[in-house]
C-alpha cells in the first residue's frame, strides 16, 4: 500500500475527500494543513457528481487536503464565501483563500492549482 501523501507540514494529506460541516471543520482543516481543496457542491447537481471522480483522484493523487461541503446543508458557510453556483471549487494555501472556479473543471487545471501552491 502507497504512503499517503503529506504536506509541508509533515502532516498526511487523507486520500479522500473529507466531508465538511460547518465553518469551524473547515478552519480546522484549512489551519492544520498547506493546500486544502474546498468543493462546494449539492446532491441534486449533475456537474457536481460529474466532478466527483476528478476530485477523488486530486485527493488519492496529491499532497492537497480536498474538503467537500454540502451547500444545502451548509448555507451559511458557502454564503460566507460568496457561493452563488455549484459547482464552485475553493483553494485555501497556508491558511489564506487563494482561488476560485466556479462549474465543471478538468482534472488537468484543477491539478496545476493545487501544485502551484503546493511546497
Amino acid at each position: 500500500m502507497a504512503a499517503e501523501p503529506t504536506d509541508a507540514t509533515g502532516t498526511d494529506a487523507p486520500d479522500q475527500p473529507i466531508h465538511v460541516d460547518g465553518q469551524a471543520e473547515l478552519d480546522e482543516l484549512v489551519a492544520e494543513h498547506d493546500v486544502v481543496l474546498t468543493d462546494f457542491h449539492a446532491d441534486w447537481c449533475g456537474p457536481c457528481k460529474m466532478l466527483e471522480p476528478i476530485v477523488a483522484t486530486l485527493a488519492e493523487e496529491t499532497s492537497a487536503v480536498v474538503a467537500k461541503v454540502d451547500v444545502d446543508a451548509n448555507q451559511q458557510l458557502a454564503a460566507q464565501y460568496g457561493v452563488r453556483g455549484v459547482p464552485t471549487m475553493v483553494l485555501f494555501a497556508h491558511g489564506q483563500q487563494v482561488q476560485e472556479i466556479v462549474g465543471v473543471q478538468g482534472e488537468d487545471r484543477l491539478r496545476a492549482m493545487i501544485e502551484n501552491y503546493a511546497a
